[in-house]
């Protein structure tokens, strides 16, 4: 039972150690207040400062009994007219997610009159930016003892030296 409890744990902390971080992220339209007109969310403040890239989605969160999520063109956005949406994300269930997968603006706004009280939301999704390069070595630089990644990386190699030690004892 203790080898089967250590295998397992062996090949638990293995995977977690190799699984990719994920660059999507899920937005939650208005945060906790959600999609709604009841605590006056300025919805163009809540998505100002944030960087929405290809690949995020947006969760809306609302009352699926009065309100509903359309996708607009923007001057449709402007002036709130809900009569011709370029789709309709409403599902019935008031929790919807759009997903973000093309470079662009979107415009969504909540049809039957909500609207005009402020839910609208306009975004713009960029291109993922690529990762941060390493900085450079300066020549003549004094070598440092150690590094960001040693520091993680050193934790890591001792865990999974103790682990198959551990491993190697129980046969």
């Amino acid at each position: 039972m203790k080898r089967v409890l250590l295998v397992l744990l062996f090949v638990a902390f293995g995977s977690l150690v190799m699984v990719r971080e994920a660059s999507a992220k899920r937005w939650l339209v208005g945060d906790n207040m959600g999609w709604s007109t009841s605590y006056g969310v300025n919805y163009t403040n809540w998505a100002k400062g944030k960087h929405f890239y290809n690949g995020d989605w947006l969760f809306f969160v609302y009352d699926r009994n009065q309100m509903n999520v359309l996708e607009v063109k923007k001057t449709d956005y402007e002036s709130c007219n809900s009569d011709h949406p370029l789709h309709n994300w409403t599902t019935g269930a008031g929790r919807d997610v759009v997903p973000l997968n093309v470079t662009r603006n979107y415009y969504f706004i909540s049809g039957k009159g909500f609207c005009f009280g402020g839910m609208k939301l306009a975004v713009h999704v960029e291109k993922l930016p690529p990762p941060q390069k390493a900085a450079p070595e300066v020549a003549g630089a004094p070598l440092a003892l150690y590094s960001r990644s040693q520091v993680v990386l050193l934790p890591v190699v001792l865990a999974v030296g103790a682990a198959w030690d551990a491993f190697i004892h129980l046969w």
